[in-house]
């Protein structure tokens, strides 16, 4: 696992168990399980929306507005 031996990995837990304590483990496993389940939902969730192709994409044309003219060639013959 990552090149790292049963020494290197029981060192690596012991600093652990100093640093947050005995008590706060089993909650930090929990929050980071739930964080790792959360993160794989979400990332199932996007590769199904991309696979995902529309039925039908309908185009809109934009709208006239009220007081809008169309162009006058009579501005450039001045």
């Amino acid at each position: 696992m990552c090149g790292l031996g049963m020494g290197e990995m029981l060192i690596i837990l012991l600093i652990v168990v100093i640093i947050f304590g005995a008590t706060r483990l089993p909650q930090l496993g929990k929050a980071l399980g739930e964080t790792v389940k959360n993160f794989k939902k979400g990332a199932a969730e996007a590769k199904a929306a991309m696979e995902e192709k529309p039925e039908s994409i309908e185009v809109q044309k934009p709208k006239k507005l009220e007081g809008e003219k169309k162009p006058d060639d009579s501005d450039d013959k001045a």
